[in-house]
This record gives structure tokens, sequence and C-alpha cells, in this order.
């Protein structure tokens, strides 16, 4: 079997958290003998895009240059497609895209697409009606998806491993935030909040100036190892889809204090695996954090229960099981 992965969002380096998951998946299926074509920025021309900023907010800045984009990438996936049996798209606008290949389409919705979808439902439902089979990443983006008209809706989480033991925590504990410092994921509320707190971050973008103590994007093994330290992992966002970053915390058995939005309460059981919070809110936010430092206990019973829940949630053997019977049955 051939697929043709069609995303706007791929890792350009080790450190880069865009579209991690995609390329994750790409090569955990070719080491179950399916075979992998990846079109991605690079295949076709983004006109500046598709990075920096954010698709969303560079399109709003610069409209015009969105038709040539599309464009270029309806070219790079025909021609990419034409020995392939089928495309796996990437992000609800990039399916509509992968439609004009004339092959079966599946496409994994991560969830920041969804917000787009409830802005302009009409042609989101055009999509998702010719859209083979719909992969949202968590239960509240499924919903959506029937709502607007997907025939066959799957939810297949983000795949993940575990580390083999949770690391030994920092002392004094430190809080860690690992991700894009922009205004979707929460950041103004997180600086808010973070008056007195020992606070570790990893991560870059348009709000980098709140953090100045920010180490930028870091390997993947540094980030790792800032998970083992951390005491709390916080995932303010004020809109997500089911954020890597929150999972690997939890895979490190870290308790997560994270917005009550999107795919997170998937993952965030509040009370059990870590604690929800009302997004836009740092008064809530700093709460739950002082809360977690407070309670070691607390801390460590949350933080294996976190563990036990993204073993059962993101196991790859199950992801990738799940993936390859879409593709089975979208032909």
């Amino acid at each position: 079997m051939k697929v043709v992965f069609l995303t706007t969002s791929y890792p350009r380096e080790d450190a880069d958290f865009a579209g991690r998951f995609a390329a994750e998946l790409a090569e955990r299926l070719r080491g179950r003998g399916v075979e992998v074509d990846v079109v991605a920025p690079g295949r076709f021309r983004d006109f500046g895009l598709a990075y920096g900023a954010g698709m969303v907010a560079n399109a709003r800045r610069r409209p015009w240059m969105v038709p040539p984009m599309l464009g270029s990438m309806a070219r790079a996936v025909r021609r990419a497609a034409r020995d392939a049996d089928l495309v796996h798209a990437f992000w609800l606008p990039n399916a509509a895209v992968a439609l004009l290949a004339g092959k079966p389409v599946v496409s994994t919705l991560p969830g920041t697409d969804m917000e787009l979808a409830r802005r302009a439902p009409q042609p989101a439902g055009w999509a998702l009606r010719r859209v083979r089979i719909a992969l949202p990443v968590a239960q509240a983006f499924a919903e959506q998806a029937h709502r607007l008209g997907a025939r066959d809706v799957r939810v297949i989480p983000t795949g993940l491993d575990l580390p083999p033991e949770p690391g030994e925590q920092a002392d004094p504990p430190e809080v860690l935030y690992a991700g894009r410092l922009s205004e979707e994921k929460g950041v103004e509320e997180l600086a808010a909040a973070s008056d007195g707190l020992n606070l570790v971050v990893a991560g870059d973008g348009p709000l980098r100036s709140l953090f100045p103590q920010t180490q930028g994007m870091v390997p993947r093994d540094e980030l790792f190892a800032l998970m083992a330290r951390a005491s709390v992992v916080v995932c303010p966002s004020r809109r997500d889809g089911l954020p890597v970053v929150c999972a690997e915390a939890m895979a490190h058995a870290r308790p997560v204090v994270a917005s009550a939005v999107g795919g997170l309460p998937d993952m965030v059981v509040d009370g059990e695996t870590g604690l929800l919070v009302p997004p836009r809110d740092p008064a809530a936010l700093r709460a739950a954090i002082d809360r977690l430092l407070a309670d070691k206990e607390l801390r460590r019973r949350l933080g294996l229960a976190a563990r036990e829940r993204i073993a059962a949630l993101c196991d790859w053997d199950g992801v990738l099981d799940r993936t390859i019977q879409a593709y089975e049955d979208a032909l």
C-alpha cells in the first residue's frame, strides 16, 4: 500500500515541534510495510505561510499568498498521488486540496482546524462529506465532525512511547511550559500567573518577549530531560487539539495543569490525572499550580495515574492498527 501524506506542518529539525506526530506516524507506518511519501513545505511552495506565526495568522496578514500556495500544494499532491492508493491529509483545509488528487482521502483532524470549521461550517462540511474517513484526535472533535456531515469518524489520538522510568524531580520544584509562545497557547495568562514561580520555558514564537528565560526550541532528548526534572507541566491553551507536549509530560508521570479546551480533557481528567482550569483565567491557573506544588503526594498520585492513562490512550501499536484499518476501509 502506498499513502501520500499532505501536510503544511512538518519538523524541519529535531528541535521543531511542528508536525512531529505526522513525522513519527510516517516512520512507524513504514516499519509496518506501508510506503509513505510526505508532501510538505519544500515539496510545494508555501510562500512563507506555513511556519513562523502559524498558518492561520500568516494567512490573515497575507491573504493574497493563499491561492498560489494552494495551487502549488494541489500540483504537488497530484504528482505524488499518481501511483498512490490514497492520500492522508493532516488538517481539514488540506483535505480539501487532497481531494483534487482524485484518490480516496482520509484526514486527521488535530483540533485547531475544527475551530476554523466552527467559523466556516459550509466549506468544512463540503470537505468532510467527501473525505472517506475522518480521524479526529479527540472525542470533542469527533462530535463536531459528525455534526458537519462526516460519514465515517474514528478517534485516533497521537501515538507515544513511554519512557522506561520517571525521572527525579528537581529541588526546588520546577514548573515547565514547553511549546509555541503564541496567543492561542495561553502564554499571556501563564506570564500573568508566574510571579515568583520557578518557571522553566522551552519554546519560541511571537510572544517570546514575555519569557526572557526561555531556552528556545530544544531537541527532544533535552525536552524529555526537562520533563523528567519538572514537578508540574502547564498547558494553558485558549484553544488546542491533543498537544503532544501534554501527552509526553503525562508519559513522564508528571501532573499537568491544563485548560479545559479542545482535546485536553481527553487526556487530563480533573483530579485524577491532573487539574483542569478555565481558559483565559490566570488566577485559576496559578491556584492549580500552587495546589500541586504544595502537595508532593498529590503530584505523585496524579502523575502515576497520568502515565497509566497515556499508556492506554496513546499506545503506538493501537494507533498504527487503527490507522492501517482506516486505510483499508477507505479503499
